[in-house]
C-alpha cells in the first residue's frame, strides 16, 4: 500500500496562497484581473481539453500569467503534457489550479443521536503549468503571433454584434449624463450618451459592469452577501461587477477597461480578503454567475439561468484524473 503523507501543518492553504498573491498586486494599486492590453482581448484560461477555467481559477491564472510572461492561455498537468509528447523544462515551477471535491460524512443530531449523511467539500489543488514552460507540443498549444490592437473606432459589424448582445439582454438602460450607475430602487442602468467615451469598446465595457449590478436583483440573480462582509458589502458588490465585466469582457473579445480605481475601493477589498481567506472564492463565483446569466440572456451560453458556480465547486470529472485520485 502506497504510504500517504499528511500535509503540512504550516503550509498555506490553496485560498490563502491565492488570497496573498492577490492582495499583494493591489497593495501596489494594480488590479491583478486589468492590465493595459496592447495586444489581443484577453482569453479566460483554458484546460487541456480546451474548456475554460471557472470561479477564482481565471483571475489567479490571469495573474500568474501577467507576472511570469506568459502568452499561452493553457495550462496541463506535468502528466498531460507527457501524454501530449510534450516536456516540462527543467527548472520551470508549477502553480496551482483548485476546486472542491465533495464527501459524504455521517453526522449524528444532539437530540436524537440519529445519523444522517452529509455532503461537505473540501478545497484541494492541483499543479499545473502554462505551456509556455512546455517543450514539443502540438502548435496549437502555444500562443499566435498578437495583432496590434486598432486604437480607433470599431468596424460597423463588431458594433453591431456587441449592439446584438446587450439588446438581448432585457435591462432598461437610459443614456444622458456624465454617470454611469445602476439605479436599485428604479431598476435601471444609467449611462452617459455612446459618443462621451472613448470609443464602443470603451463603452461596451463600462455597460457590462453596469449590467452585472443589475443581474444581482431580486428579482433576477437576487445576489446577497448576507452579513459575512458587514460595513464592507456595497465595495464587494463592486468587486463582483469589476469580475464580472473581465469575465464577460473575455468572452466578448473586449479590451479590459480601467474601470473605477478609487483607492478607497481597493483598500476596502484588501481588508475583506485580509480577514477571510476564502472571500475571494465567494465573489469570484457570484461573478461567474452573472456573468453566465448575462451571456445566457443574449444566447450565447445554453443555460442562463444555470447553477454556475467556478471550478472551485466542479466535480471530480473536471479535475485531471491523477488529481482526484490523490486528493
Amino acid at each position: 500500500m502506497p504510504r500517504r503523507f499528511a500535509p503540512r501543518s504550516d503550509a498555506p492553504s490553496p485560498a490563502q496562497t491565492i488570497t496573498d498573491a492577490i492582495i499583494a498586486r493591489l497593495e501596489t494599486g494594480t488590479k491583478p484581473w486589468v492590465k493595459p492590453w496592447t495586444g489581443s482581448a484577453p482569453q479566460r484560461p483554458l484546460r487541456v481539453c480546451g474548456t475554460p477555467y471557472r470561479g477564482a481559477n481565471i483571475f489567479w491564472l490571469w495573474l500568474v500569467a501577467d507576472l511570469m510572461g506568459y502568452r499561452s492561455p493553457t495550462w496541463m498537468t506535468y502528466r498531460q503534457s507527457a501524454a501530449l509528447g510534450g516536456q516540462v523544462r527543467k527548472g520551470e515551477k508549477a502553480t496551482i489550479a483548485i476546486f472542491y471535491k465533495s464527501y459524504a460524512k455521517s453526522v449524528a443530531d444532539p437530540i436524537t443521536g440519529e445519523e444522517d449523511r452529509q455532503t461537505r467539500r473540501v478545497l484541494r489543488s492541483y499543479p499545473v503549468f502554462n505551456c509556455d514552460q512546455i517543450d514539443d507540443l502540438p502548435d496549437r498549444y502555444y500562443a499566435q503571433p498578437e495583432l496590434a490592437v486598432a486604437r480607433n473606432e470599431p468596424d460597423p459589424a463588431r458594433v453591431a454584434d456587441l449592439m446584438a448582445f446587450f439588446d438581448a439582454i432585457p435591462a432598461e438602460v437610459r443614456h444622458g449624463g456624465d454617470r454611469a450607475y445602476f439605479h436599485i430602487q428604479e431598476d435601471y442602468v444609467q449611462l452617459p450618451p455612446v459618443e462621451s467615451f472613448a470609443d464602443f469598446h470603451c463603452y461596451s465595457a463600462i455597460r457590462c459592469h453596469e449590467l452585472a449590478h443589475w443581474s444581482g436583483a431580486e428579482s433576477r440573480l437576487d445576489r446577497k452577501f448576507g452579513h459575512r462582509f458587514g460595513d464592507e458589502d456595497y465595495a464587494v458588490e463592486e468587486l463582483c461587477a469589476e469580475l464580472t465585466s473581465a469575465i464577460l469582457g473575455s468572452e466578448l473579445n473586449l479590451p479590459v477597461m480601467l474601470l473605477d480605481n478609487h483607492a478607497s475601493y481597493i483598500q476596502s477589498w484588501i481588508d475583506v480578503l485580509r480577514a477571510d481567506s476564502k472571500a475571494l472564492l465567494t465573489v469570484a463565483s457570484k461573478a461567474e454567475e452573472a456573468a453566465s446569466y448575462l451571456l445566457g440572456l443574449a444566447g450565447r451560453h445554453d443555460d442562463p439561468a444555470g447553477d454556475i458556480v467556478g471550478d472551485e465547486a466542479d466535480n471530480d470529472d473536471d479535475v485531471p484524473a491523477e488529481m482526484s485520485k490523490a486528493a
